[in-house]
């Protein structure tokens, strides 16, 4: 009888230690998967972030050493249509392309809302990622990770910069000028492209276009002159940081 008795104690305290056994192992894999799945959560939204700060460099961390000699930008991003954000990746910069809008007086605001309206009237394919205004406003329309459709057979590895003038000339006030020296040369600067591939319009195609400095050889040299200028100021700036 004893023996009996003591052979059910033994047997219960062998299934509570049993039990006692699957409460641990499960607590430690609940764990183990919580940590796992924490650390995937934060993986994914610092490579979300990363992206975004990429594609948008409004979206930069203020304390980025990337904000450094950047101008002000406002991103007004063009919804995604196949006429003017087809959304393909732009997976190499190796230029800068400059433009002007053809359309004396627009604003930067005029011509980013004329890419948008092409998603609606598909009449066209064309935009820019950047648009520098005539009071030196630049507005963002296209991420620089994504092609813009404006330079033709360079979409695939150049970003645009799209410019306005207030006349026929196509030459460009000194508030515009300033902030296109200082929107390449930040881009160059960024992206690593040196002065030598910030093109016109016209050397991929032959197009008039940006109108003065086809016209104007001269303007355009100093511009790059101006551009390399800026790529040395920022440069010595990172290089103080």
């Amino acid at each position: 009888m004893e023996q009996r008795r003591k052979r059910r104690k033994t047997k219960a305290e062998r299934q509570r230690e049993v039990r006692r056994n699957r409460i641990i192992l499960i607590i430690i894999v609940v764990t183990l998967i919580l940590t796992a799945g924490v650390g995937i959560w934060k993986s994914f939204f610092k490579k979300q972030a990363v992206e975004s700060s990429t594609d948008n460099p409004d979206m930069l961390p203020e304390d980025s050493i990337e904000w450094i000699g950047a101008p002000n930008i406002t991103a007004d991003l063009l919804t995604p249509n196949e006429n003017s954000r087809p959304q393909t990746a732009l997976h190499q910069i190796k230029g800068i392309v400059i433009h002007y809008t053809a359309n004396p007086g627009s604003t930067a605001k005029d011509n980013r809302d004329y890419f948008e309206s092409l998603k609606d009237s598909q009449e066209n394919q064309v935009s820019s990622h950047f648009i520098v205004g005539l009071e030196g406003e630049i507005i963002q329309c296209i991420p620089t990770s994504e092609v813009a459709y404006a330079s033709n057979d360079r979409n695939s590895d150049t970003i645009s910069i799209e410019c306005c003038h207030p006349d026929e000339s196509g030459q460009f006030n000194q508030s515009t000028y300033a902030s296109m020296v200082q929107l390449t040369g930040w881009l160059c600067v960024r992206f690593d492209v040196p002065v030598t591939e910030v093109i016109r319009h016209y050397d991929v195609t032959g197009k008039l276009c940006p109108k003065y400095f086809v016209e104007h050889e001269d303007a355009w040299a100093q511009f790059c002159a101006d551009v390399q200028s800026k790529i040395d100021e920022i440069t010595q700036e990172r290089a103080n940081q």
